[in-house]
């Protein structure tokens, strides 16, 4: 279990082994290493040079001989440090890659109910109107709690939603909750669970099934074509009810 964890702080097999043996032994020659750990001589060298760099291990000469002490295990803790300010130096740079990398994507898919969080989550991150449309699905049913979570979210940000949906759900009770929502109803023939919603020059589509799927593109020609779409279903369709 030691030398499990010294590994996940960063050391390899040989120097994990090499360390605890010293913390057990107290100060050894190299030979003595050996016999200990098992670990042949010429590597017991090379991991205690690399134990040296990371201030792990330190030695004396007595004799001409070396004698190799470790030193004390809140170096690890310190190491841990490095290694955390290190990242942070970088993380600017990594983001960055990251953003050039996602703006080359166009089509992101998902699958499964925490990888569906991720799309709604975007939705909160672009802070920006939403519309919807499809038929209506109780998604708290498939995606529980986070629904709760996240109308919380949008409210506080006043992102506000505009909902089409088949007259067939006014009996859901459900959507009367739904904060900042205007929803209306239209006439439609066959019933599916996807959603479509629209926001920024994004299009999520969304299969809500018990392990549900999603698209998510970026596209500012193919959104702002879905939202001329939503707009003419809006303003135009038959019976249109508000909640």
């Amino acid at each position: 279990m030691k030398q499990a964890l010294l590994e996940e702080a960063g050391l390899t097999a040989s120097e994990a082994r090499i360390y605890l043996a010293l913390l057990e032994k107290g100060s050894c020659r190299a030979g003595e290493i050996s016999r200990h750990t098992g670990i042949h001589r010429r590597s017991v060298y090379d991991a205690i040079e690399r134990l040296i760099q990371k201030g792990l291990v330190s030695y004396i000469k007595t004799n001409n001989r070396k004698y190799y002490d470790p030193a004390n295990p809140e170096r690890l803790v310190e190491l841990l440090k490095e290694k955390e300010d290190n990242i942070k130096q970088i993380l600017p740079e990594l983001q960055l890659s990251r953003k050039l990398a996602e703006d080359k994507k166009e089509v992101l898919f998902f699958r499964g109910k925490q990888a569906i969080k991720t799309v709604f989550d975007d939705q909160i991150k672009e802070a920006k109107e939403v519309l919807t449309f499809g038929d209506a699905v109780n998604v708290n049913e498939i995606v529980k709690y986070y629904f709760m979570h996240f109308d919380k979210e949008r409210a506080e940000k006043n992102i506000k939603v505009k909902m089409i949906f088949d007259e067939t759900a006014k009996k859901e009770a459900y959507l009367k909750k739904i904060p900042l929502a205007e929803i209306r109803f239209i006439k439609k023939g066959s019933q599916a669970p996807v959603s479509t919603n629209i926001y920024g020059d994004k299009i999520s589509i969304i299969i809500w099934e018990e392990d549900p799927k999603a698209i998510l593109i970026t596209e500012p020609a193919l959104s702002q074509s879905f939202r001329s779409y939503f707009e003419f279903v809006w303003n135009n369709s038959k019976n249109q009810e508000k909640v």
